[in-house]
């Protein structure tokens, strides 16, 4: 009876891992999202106090971005930024 057991809770758990891979997986892998006039966002995140993400931010549109949503919690500044149609 216990090996039955031990068979079943190897099962249970593999299911159980697999399922919970399978949910992380949809979580990083999501689609950009959009403004109303089409122009695509892009999340950057570095240390509070610097301007890291700006400078990230300018290099990656070639200049001139515009914000659309910052936060800072824990040490860690997000940003949120759309680049200016050229």
């Amino acid at each position: 009876m216990n090996r039955n057991f031990s068979s079943f809770a190897r099962r249970v758990f593999a299911t159980l891992a697999v399922g919970g891979m399978a949910a992380l997986s949809g979580c990083s892998s999501s689609a950009p999202l959009f403004l109303s006039d089409g122009r695509a966002t892009t999340l950057v995140q570095c240390p509070a106090g610097s301007d890291s993400c700006s400078q990230q931010a300018a290099a990656s549109c070639g200049g001139a971005f515009d914000v659309v949503r910052q936060s800072s919690e824990g040490g860690t500044l997000s940003l949120i930024y759309a680049c200016r149609a050229k």
